[in-house]
């Protein structure tokens, strides 16, 4: 009668060889010195970036057409929305001979449970937001987790990145 040896012993090394074959190293898709550059901090809405301090943003968002700026507020890396106990904050926006207040307005959101009060959106309306794609802005107070920050200015649409701003 003929004997049969098991080949389980002989699969398992083969199979072992083989995943041992593919766990060579691999270069690095970006090298090591390039990495940190990858990493942007991008309004997620294609917005402008007004710095406030070194740990938190705005991202204000035009709708010309609505006459609407919207602001949402974020990490210092637009990674997190930040939710801020305001319900409100002012802007002062320097146009061609004259000024013009924008009053933002907390915007609740009932899918994440957003309220005035608690949220990290807010609103502005005016007419002149229409016409007006460009202007200086001065944000008269914002309190994000217990900083206040004063009379931030920046340009709109190019923004700031300065951490001069805080208080």
């Amino acid at each position: 009668m003929l004997k049969i040896k098991p080949i389980w012993p002989i699969l398992v090394l083969m199979f072992a060889a083989g995943l041992l074959a593919g766990c060579g190293e691999r270069a690095p898709s970006v090298p090591p010195s390039d990495a940190a550059h990858m990493h942007k901090d991008v309004p997620p809405h294609g917005g402008t970036a007004v710095a406030l301090g070194e740990d938190y943003k705005l991202e204000l968002v035009l709708d010309a057409p609505a006459g609407k700026l919207d602001a949402y507020v974020f990490d210092g890396e637009f990674e997190n929305f930040v939710r801020i106990a305001m319900e409100s904050f002012e802007m002062t926006a320097r146009l061609p001979g004259r000024e013009e207040a924008l009053s933002f307005k907390a915007v609740p959101n009932a899918a994440t449970g957003e309220t005035a009060g608690d949220t990290s959106m807010f609103e502005a309306q005016a007419d002149w937001l229409k016409t007006q794609p460009t202007f200086d802005g001065v944000l008269r107070q914002v309190t994000v987790r217990g900083n206040t920050f004063t009379n931030v200015t920046f340009n709109f649409p190019k923004g700031t990145e300065t951490d001069e701003n805080k208080n």
